[in-house]
């Protein structure tokens, strides 16, 4: 199985910082985001070959500048479709099956766990979900209008999962992507709703592994303490 990283994408949350550099290149611990999570991806035995998608023609250029010819790793330009119609564009470098990571997604999630969910649901997608998230901020419980209990950060347990931005899919996407006729093809709601809707969406609930959205530089120093944590269960 190849594992595809979504690197891609203007990284508007991330400015003024990714007017420099790409979401993808954002450091982390000293080393670029990317790398953590390409070092992760190595890990798992089922992995063969690493894909990253992005805009090599532009700032990008930086994260081909950082690999070189790293053996195991493959470059293919950012097609400005959608995150859907980027697949279509690298479909000759995957095969049936393929795991694919939106970069700015920092996790030590179970993949090995999840193929078995993936391939155990028999879906053409399997999306990595949560129920359990843990809040940066003070809440208060309330009755009567008087505060009667205080809860610094807690972990909360969500009504509905939330979806990450890491999955495990088959060709089949790729087939349903092309029969989009939009020229951006968002793959979340132009593909995956109708796969839902149709029962062929998997999930996998990572429990109490710890996720984060690196949206910006900010986000990682207010959280050093989730990034050390994430990192270290990552092996970087």
């Amino acid at each position: 199985m190849k594992a595809v990283i979504l690197a891609g994408g203007s990284g508007t949350r991330g400015r003024p910082y990714t007017e420099y550099f790409p979401k993808a290149m954002i450091p982390v611990n000293g080393r670029p985001l990317i790398d953590h999570i390409v070092g992760y991806l190595r890990t798992f035995s089922f992995i063969g070959e690493i894909v990253i998608i992005a805009d090599f023609e532009g700032l990008g250029a930086q994260i081909r500048g950082y690999y070189g010819r790293q053996k195991g790793i493959t470059f293919v330009q950012d097609s400005q479709s959608g995150t859907g119609g980027d697949l279509v564009h690298a479909e000759s470098r995957l095969g049936e099956e393929f795991v694919l990571w939106f970069v700015d997604n920092l996790c030590a999630i179970d993949l090995d766990s999840m193929k078995e969910t993936f391939h155990g649901t028999g879906s053409a997608v399997c999306i990595a979900t949560r129920k359990k998230r843990r809040e940066e901020t003070g809440f208060a419980e309330v009755r009567d209008k008087i505060v009667t209990k205080f809860s610094e950060k807690p972990v909360l347990e969500l009504p509905i999962s939330e979806c990450l931005g890491i999955y495990m899919m088959n060709k089949e996407v790729i087939r349903r992507v092309r029969s989009v006729r939009t020229k951006k093809v968002n793959l979340s709601y132009d593909v995956l709703q109708q796969l839902a809707g149709e029962g062929r969406v998997g999930a996998f609930d990572i429990g109490d592994t710890r996720w984060m959205d690196v949206e910006s530089p900010m986000i990682l120093e207010r959280r050093k303490k989730d990034v050390a944590h994430i990192t270290k269960l990552m092996g970087s």
